[in-house]
């Protein structure tokens, strides 16, 4: 009889080790590692039932200018913040996965999507059972005749129900909870997280059969599992939002076809998650004073122009040491405005608090929103409103000076489209149209932009 195969794990990494230690090398995390077995004496592979035999792929080797891609044409899910996301659709034969936060909305993501399909989808899960995924479907849409429920967590038995049924689509909630024969470690370990994903891999590359797995992420915020998991699958899906908020946002943190800079923004309700085609509507506030401290930004994301809202709140340090607080916002960059504000524009904020907030529980990356923090800084400084028209598109430099972003037309007529009346550029951003509505202030100093709040 073969000897079984053990090796040692990290549990909060995934590193492997020979024999037991007590701190991990990689992760310097204490105490994580254990010993799992990794395969048994009997193992055998998957092989696709006879029906799945016309869909796969061929192995011989082909000139790479006589390979026809074609045909392979992605499937239509029926939502377009999903498909936007994923490049405009599901790659036949692609595994993608989504992370994120308990109780976010995953696995109502992914029951919503399976309920749109017209496609044949099996949706199996290994946390709920049929009752509660009936119960949640009739909120949603109780009307699907093609989409089917499997309550199991055994590889092996998740593929003999494959084979009989054949479906066009896989859904797994979640891969933490499969578990394989042919790894004698409990659900949720690394050695079964990487077996259980291996075998999803193969039966997806032989019969052009796509499939989503959700994955539960640490403390952390990453994925829980090896890091070589998210180099596995094909699809990396982020899902944030904050539960104290209606709005959750799906990104792309890996795509092997198509961006990762895309965004799609989806409503919590009581029916579902509701597609947001027009954000920026939804992201500024309806106000009917005005308030110092607020200013509207034209940012991007992906391909989507989004005009967010900024909030800010200068006042005096009461305890001595002032503090700089950000949400939504990188913290650093703040300090470096700050800094550029004090030296170029003479204004002391130095024993100051500044607190700055993103309206909308969003995260923004794109430079473009310095000049609407810039603005609403000093407007909470002087106490002075902006007007409510008034919107911001330009990067900041360390000299003082107004920057020009890329793609600063679309970004106009998105604040013309929305109603403003001025938007303030970089004088060296390049602008080959006339608008009709909207008048361009073009700044090449933060001086500049001071003339009109001071």
């Amino acid at each position: 009889m073969a000897k079984v195969k053990t090796t040692f794990y990290c549990q909060s990494c995934g590193a492997q080790y020979a024999k037991w230690q007590g701190q991990c090398n990689a992760c310097k995390a204490w105490n994580t590692i254990v010993e799992e077995v990794i395969q048994t004496p009997e193992k055998s592979d998957w092989k696709p039932s006879t029906s799945n035999t016309e869909k796969r792929r061929t192995s011989k080797p082909l000139l790479i200018n006589e390979i026809d891609a074609s045909h392979e044409a992605r499937l239509n899910t029926f939502d377009q913040e999903l498909n936007r996301v994923l490049g405009g659709g599901i790659v036949p034969g692609s595994l993608t996965l989504l992370g994120g936060e308990p109780g976010i909305g995953k696995s109502t993501l992914l029951l919503q999507v399976a309920l749109k399909l017209p496609y044949k989808t099996l949706y199996v899960s290994g946390e709920e059972s049929q009752k509660q995924i009936k119960m949640r479907a009739e909120r949603i849409n109780p009307n699907n005749s093609s989409c089917y429920i499997l309550t199991e967590t055994k590889t092996q038995n998740i593929f003999k129900q494959i084979e009989a049924l054949v479906p066009d689509v896989v859904i797994v909630d979640s891969i933490q909870t499969l578990h394989s024969d042919y790894v004698e470690s409990s659900s949720g370990s690394i050695s079964q997280i990487k077996e259980c994903t291996t075998e999803l891999i193969k039966f997806a590359k032989e019969t052009s059969t796509p499939v989503i797995l959700i994955g539960h992420i640490t403390k952390d915020g990453h994925i829980a599992g090896p890091k070589i998991l998210e180099h596995m699958v094909d699809t990396v899906l982020q899902f944030e939002g904050d539960r104290n908020h209606v709005f959750r946002i799906l990104r792309a943190n890996k795509n092997r076809f198509g961006s990762t800079n895309e965004l799609g923004i989806y409503e919590m309700q009581g029916s579902g998650l509701r597609e947001v085609s027009n954000p920026s509507e939804l992201l500024i506030s309806k106000k009917d004073e005005e308030l110092s401290g607020n200013a509207v930004s034209a940012t991007l994301e992906g391909m989507r122009p989004l005009m967010i809202e900024v909030q800010a709140l200068v006042s005096t340090a009461v305890y001595g040491t002032p503090q700089r607080s950000a949400t939504g916002f990188n913290a650093k960059r703040l300090n470096m405005l700050l800094a550029v504000l004090e030296k170029r524009a003479g204004f002391r904020l130095g024993a100051k608090d500044v607190f700055l907030n993103i309206t909308g529980g969003i995260t923004v990356d794109d430079p473009a929103i310095d000049l609407a923090v810039v603005a609403a800084i000093l407007s909470s400084n002087e106490d002075e409103p902006l007007q409510k028209d008034y919107c911001f598109a330009a990067e900041v430099g360390l000299s003082g000076e107004i920057r020009p972003v890329q793609r600063v037309e679309q970004r106009i007529q998105e604040a013309e489209k929305l109603g403003f009346s001025t938007i303030f550029v970089s004088k060296y951003s390049k602008i080959s149209f006339k608008p009709q509505s909207i008048s361009i202030q073009l700044l090449s100093k933060i001086e500049d932009l001071a003339g009109f709040i001071v």
